[in-house]
């Protein structure tokens, strides 16, 4: 908690220190808080500088790793921010401060086990590019290919560690103060960011994620993966191929070399599509810097991905959910939108389906007043979650990353091409993998995978069918005992009730003797005697004989 609060004043002083009060929405603070925070914040005003974006920038540098992140995600929505803040948050994903070559090269050597020399034939001390949580150096092995060194910055779990113990302070704190902060799962959602960053300190399973989407893309002339050194790769060391292309960013270059913009940001889109419904296996850290063009063919112009830290998967229910949404939303049938909401549980179950489709419409009939070129899809999320908020609304962490990505995307597309359709381009893609769900061709795809599972269990047939008839045998025998015990029950309880009346008499008979029985005659037999001797032996004969 201690830390916590350090790091919490650490945040404060850099607001305060980069006069980021210019972003804050004073409109909506209490009057207390607009004097208090615009009273510190002053005390930074002579040493700020005037580009607010540039201050931005260094505030989510001094910050570390999550906040650079974050300002990576703000720097490709173009649509939201202006171009002055947009080009400064873009210096942020590749050009963060690196740290010394020297301590690059003693990571290595340690890691590997073997001096640089001995490794490589070439290597340089000084930094290819340098992002927030690694940086990259050039080499060339002896074998004579040209490669790039990725290394993982010192110390750098302590820092992200201390961020996410803040983070989980803030959540819970947002959870307990308010129903909306519960509906936000906020605690949830940063379990499943720490999941996802300590996993981007794990190169490791970034080669791992690597040579995934490389086979995913191999037969494909959408994307290019580089490949992986495998016999060099550990946790803090990755060493692949080194790529050349123009960095999709560079608009400039693109241009030069007479790049289709358009095929170009389709094909971006077609890309994210496909790894979401076809792979179940997506790059999701799809930010400029870590996305390259091989211009080869101008006309078809190739991705080429890298940085494969951060992947996405969504189950068959999610992608089912998620394509049947955006169809009908592409339809505008509203209708079907809340009912999905309410059947997935995004919305409780007893949720108004008439109440939340007006409320849906309302958000979404505005934005298609203007042609579908100029609607962003990230406002329409938000708008969206904004209205079911009254619904009680939940964030579904599984989709974070997915939301995250698709936003990226979009930004990155109109980047290239500020006239791109991204409804146009999605819906066809969505529609053929909707028909593909329930074809012919999902079953035959089933039978396949399941193929190998069957002929494996092929040589023990003989065995479960041998054991299946035992099991059924003796159920049988069972059935039949309990059948028989039953039955035989059945017969006592109807003998039992036939032989009801003689049981009553005989003890009728029996009460009767004793009654007439005279004990002091007993010595000597006397008619009376007889008469209750009669009667004894009429009750034991109805009750022994006759039952």
């Amino acid at each position: 908690m201690l830390t916590s609060t350090f790091r919490l004043l650490r945040i404060v002083y850099t607001v305060i220190r980069f006069r980021l009060d210019v972003f804050i929405p004073f409109a909506l603070l209490p009057w207390y808080l607009r004097y208090t925070i615009g009273a510190l914040c002053s005390i930074g005003r002579k040493r700020a500088s005037e580009n607010k974006g540039e201050r931005l920038r260094l505030a989510l540098e001094s910050l570390g790793p999550i906040f650079v992140k974050f300002g990576q995600i703000l720097s490709t929505r173009r649509d939201l921010l202006d171009d002055d803040i947009a080009n400064e948050l873009a210096k942020l994903q590749d050009k963060v401060p690196p740290f010394a070559g020297d301590v690059a090269q003693a990571i290595i050597e340690r890691d590997l086990k073997a001096p640089v020399l001995e490794l490589f034939a070439e290597f340089s001390v000084t930094p290819l590019a340098s992002a927030s949580i690694a940086q990259v150096h050039t080499a060339k092995l002896h074998s004579g290919e040209d490669v790039v060194v990725k290394v993982i910055r010192p110390d750098i779990e302590k820092t992200i560690s201390k961020d996410i113990r803040l983070l989980y302070t803030l959540a819970h704190l947002v959870a307990n103060l308010s129903v909306d902060g519960r509906r936000l799962r906020p605690v949830e959602v940063v379990t499943d960011y720490e999941y996802t960053i300590l996993d981007e300190l794990d190169l490791a399973k970034e080669a791992a994620n690597t040579g995934l989407l490389q086979r995913n893309f191999t037969p494909s002339d959408l994307l290019y993966v580089p490949q992986v050194y495998w016999d060099y790769s550990h946790r803090n060391v990755m060493i692949m191929e080194r790529i050349s292309g123009i960095p999709v960013a560079d608009i400039n270059a693109l241009h030069a070399a007479n790049v289709d913009m358009k095929c170009l940001a389709e094909r971006g889109v077609e890309i994210f599509f496909t790894q979401v419904f076809s792979h179940s296996f997506f790059h999701a850290d799809m930010h400029p810097g870590n996305i390259f063009v091989d211009a080869t063919n101008p006309k078809k112009p190739k991705y080429i991905a890298i940085d494969c830290a951060i992947m996405g998967s969504l189950d068959d229910a999610d992608k089912n959910y998620l394509a049947r949404n955006l169809l009908a939303f592409f339809q505008r049938d509203y209708r079907l939108v809340a009912e999905l909401h309410v059947e997935s549980g995004w919305v409780p179950k007893g949720t108004p389906v008439h109440a939340f489709e007006s409320a849906i419409r309302s958000v979404c009939e505005p934005m298609f007043a203007k042609p579908l070129k100029d609607i962003s899809f990230g406002q329409v999320l938000i708008g969206l979650f904004q209205t079911a908020r009254r619904f009680n609304m939940e964030v579904q962490p599984q989709l974070v990353l997915l939301e995250k990505t698709l936003l990226n995307i979009e930004g990155l597309g109109r980047q290239l091409y500020p006239d791109l359709d991204l409804w146009v381009t999605a819906k066809p893609f969505l529609e053929r993998w909707m028909s593909e769900q329930v074809g012919p061709k999902r079953v035959i795809e089933e039978v396949k995978k399941q193929a190998p599972q069957w002929a494996g269990q092929l040589p023990q047939i003989p065995n479960l069918v041998f054991t299946a008839l035992s099991q059924m045998s003796h159920q049988a025998e069972r059935m039949q005992a309990q059948t028989d015990s039953i039955n035989k029950l059945s017969k006592e309880l109807k003998k039992s009730r036939r032989n009801l009346p003689f049981r009553l008499l005989g003890l009728v008979s029996l009460g009767a003797a004793w009654v007439v029985t005279d004990p002091a005659s007993l010595t000597h037999l006397k008619d009376a005697d007889f008469a209750s001797i009669g009667l004894f032996l009429v009750g034991l004969y109805l009750l022994v004989l006759k039952s």
